[in-house]
């Protein structure tokens, strides 16, 4: 069916984590955690036009990626569930965002379902009861529900907003995708960095992305793609990886050693943003 909803482009943009400590693991097996997450002006893009019979389709092709598994059909399934509506939807999808490169690609298109068909099919929930609902797909699908650049603990899902410089940033994507649950088994990851603030962080305590040299190892076209970008100013991981940044104090500069780079590497521009773009789109609605 035809409405408003399907001419919409809503956004589903990439975060950055711009460091990434583990400070102890937990009994669940998972790990306790402090970043800054922040949002890039690169996104995917979803579109979705509601049905009145209750099915929820995908009208795009995710090779690799099964119904079962895709997030975006989790989403709509698990807030339809959630609140008994009886509409349906297919979905759109137009992906820009690489699997496996740390900028929470997966996450994002789930945070976007849920914020769209929240609006879309009026089930009127809050963004911290989607947040919440978001929490059962993945850690990091509440701070993009959410919207606002943060700072994160616990699994990433305890978030409080921050104010951040908005750099440019060039982005490398080696060749490969990084599977995270390799990353966090790995027996040589330090998991007891100390705990810092966020008055240390905002005031320029050093930190890193403490999966860096990991996976450096594991994945040596990340340790490439980050000694290329080294060339030109500091670099860093994002997430478990594969993706790599640095960040730029305007976009001519950014341009300038992407195009330098970009003859070799897969990569991007994008402008770091603390509002994400999908809350500009809900405004729309």
């Amino acid at each position: 069916m035809n409405s408003k909803s399907s001419v919409i482009n809503w956004p589903a943009p990439a975060k950055l984590n711009l460091f990434l400590h583990i400070t102890s693991r937990r009994d669940d097996g998972f790990h306790n955690l402090q970043t800054v997450f922040q949002f890039l002006d690169y996104a995917d893009s979803l579109r979705f036009s509601l049905r009145e019979d209750g099915l929820i389709r995908r009208n795009y092709d995710f090779p690799g990626v099964s119904e079962e598994a895709d997030l975006i059909l989790r989403a709509a399934r698990l807030l339809q569930r959630q609140t008994g509506v009886d509409r349906g939807v297919d979905i759109e999808l137009d992906k820009k965002l690489p699997l496996g490169g740390g900028l929470g690609g997966g996450s994002s298109d789930a945070a976007t379902t849920l914020v769209a068909l929240n609006a879309l099919w009026n089930t009127g929930l809050s963004l911290d009861e989607l947040a919440q609902l978001g929490l059962q797909l993945g850690a990091d699908v509440p701070v993009f529900v959410q919207g606002q650049a943060a700072w994160a603990e616990g699994v990433g899902e305890t978030l409080t907003p921050v104010d951040l410089p908005e750099p440019w940033f060039v982005l490398l994507i080696p060749p490969i995708n990084v599977a995270t649950a390799r990353v966090f088994a790995d027996p040589q990851l330090r998991r007891d960095c100390p705990a810092i603030t966020i008055r240390d962080f905002l005031a320029g305590a050093a930190v890193d992305n403490v999966c860096e040299s990991r996976v450096r190892v594991l994945y040596p076209e990340v340790d490439a793609a980050l000694r290329a970008l080294e060339g030109y100013a500091p670099a860093r991981m994002t997430g478990t990886g594969a993706c790599v940044f640095a960040a730029f104090e305007s976009e001519q500069a950014a341009r300038s050693v992407f195009t330098e780079l970009g003859a070799q590497w897969r990569g991007f521009v994008a402008r770091g943003m603390n509002q994400s773009p999908l809350k500009a789109c809900l405004a729309q609605v």
